[in-house]
This record gives structure tokens, sequence and C-alpha cells, in this order.
């Protein structure tokens, strides 16, 4: 099946690079036209670049672009949230945990490796099956992905909707980069693959915390209708047991769903208007 998207209208330049732009001309024309500003000139664009980096690193920051943090408001009333879990599938948890969503009759959104879903085709079919989503969190999960240029963005992300696409039948339309970390290069590709950059409300940490009452504390201090919350079924830390957190962090996720009166969805179903 073709996973091409159709051509999107030009990459609309956010506010941030615009200035960026302007703040790098305008630097580089004092340095040459001014005697003795080179120093400050120079200066003014390291700090510039310091505060591009800055952005990247900061998961949630909408400065490099349009960035997902919560469900629209259309969500918010109908009492919905979106539970996301990345960096699955993994054989040895996922299924436990589709058992734990639809014992609770909730939905998620898997943000998924791609090739790991090559490696696990019918788990990844099983997930859409239940009615979940498989969303695109890039074909390899690079460490160095944050420092990738438009080229190596471009084959990550062009991979990974293959792959996806291929084995689910369905084509991703959300993306979230390893560790949410990105770099400027990022936005104009996501925008070229007609896909929306997607972050989180709030995050467990529970690749690195296995103690279960404090990933849900993180997850349910102030959960309210329109949150998208974030936990790991691959690369999940291990309770005191040898359990993946994940797993018992979920069943009381979703009883705390159940008692404030809200219902996850998958991003699809949350993001509609």
């Amino acid at each position: 099946m073709s996973t091409a998207p159709a051509v999107p209208e030009s990459w609309p330049w956010p506010p941030a690079i615009r200035a960026s732009a302007a703040w790098h001309a305008a630097a580089v024309g004092a340095g040459v036209l001014v005697p003795g500003a080179w120093p400050w000139a120079l200066g003014a664009i390291v700090l510039n670049h310091a505060l591009i980096t800055a952005a990247g690193l900061t998961p949630r920051s909408r400065l490099l672009g349009p960035n997902v943090t919560r469900l629209p408001a259309a969500a918010v009333a109908r009492r919905e949230v979106a539970i996301t879990i990345d960096d699955g599938p993994e054989p040895a948890v996922t299924p436990r945990v589709l058992d734990l969503l639809d014992a609770h009759g909730q939905h998620a959104t898997f943000f998924c490796i791609a090739e790991r879903v090559q490696a696990q085709p019918a788990l990844a079919r099983e997930i859409v099956a239940r009615g979940h989503s498989i969303q695109n969190h890039t074909a390899r999960h690079r460490h160095n992905f944050s420092f990738l240029g438009p080229r190596g963005f471009a084959s990550e992300i062009a991979r990974a909707q293959q792959i996806l696409s291929e084995v689910t039948g369905q084509r991703p339309s959300c993306f979230r980069a390893p560790a949410g970390l990105r770099n400027p290069f990022l936005e104009p590709v996501l925008h070229r693959f007609g896909l929306s950059l997607v972050s989180w409300t709030r995050r467990g940490f529970d690749t690195r915390e296995g103690d279960a009452q404090r990933v849900l504390s993180r997850l349910t201090r102030g959960l309210a209708a329109g949150d998208i919350l974030l936990l790991h079924d691959g690369n999940a830390a291990r309770t005191a047991r040898g359990e993946p957190v994940l797993l018992e962090v979920l069943p009381l996720l979703l009883e705390r769903l159940r008692a404030d009166g809200l219902r996850a969805v998958t991003l699809p179903e949350g993001l509609r208007e």
C-alpha cells in the first residue's frame, strides 16, 4: 500500500524560527558594518543557538513548531483523556496491557518503534484489532535522534510510516520523538508527512522509577479531562518484585479514571473537534 502523504502546503515558519533568522541576519550585519562589533555579534549568535537548543531539549515546548500537549476543548467537554504507551510492542508486556485495558473498557495509543512492530506484526495487529491506535515513534528509536538533520529525520520517519502502515493497515497521523527531544529541522519534515508532534501533559517517569505509587502520583496529581499521559511498555522500570512497573500502575490509573468519570480514548479520537 502507498504511504506517501498528500503534498501539504508550504511549512509555516514558527515565530521563534523567524525571529532566530532575523537575529542571525542582524548580528552578521552588525559585525560587518559596525567597527568592533564582532565580539558582540558572535555572542548574540551563540545566545540564540543556546535558546534554540534549550527549546529542543524541552519536550513540551512550542517554540520550534506546533506541539500537542493536551487534547482540545471538545475532548475536555467529552471528559476524555489519552493514555499513551511508548517504546513497544514488547511481547512480554503488551498483551497483558491489552488485557488490562479491555477489562476496564478503555483505549490507549501506542507510540511504537517500527522495527519492533516489524518483528512482532501479529502483536501490532492485535493492538489495532482491540480498538487501540498505533502511532509513529521512529523506525529505530535512535539515541542521537535529536542531532539528526532534515535527511536523517525524513529517513527515520518515512521508514517508520511505511512499516507501520503496511503492518497495521492504518497510516499514523501523530509522531513522538525519542525522549521528546528534537531540533528545528524536525517540524518541516513532520509537516511534509502530515504528522502532528504530540508530547504529553504529565508523565510517570516509569522507565527509571520502579515504585508504582510514585509513578501513579505523578500521573494523577491534578489529573483532568484533556490530559495526555505518558507510560512505557518497552524499556519499563521494574518493581521490587521484578515486574514492569506499568503493569502495577495501569490498573490503579484506570480505576482512578473511572472514579473521576474520565474516559481514555485514542489520540485520533481525542484530537477530533
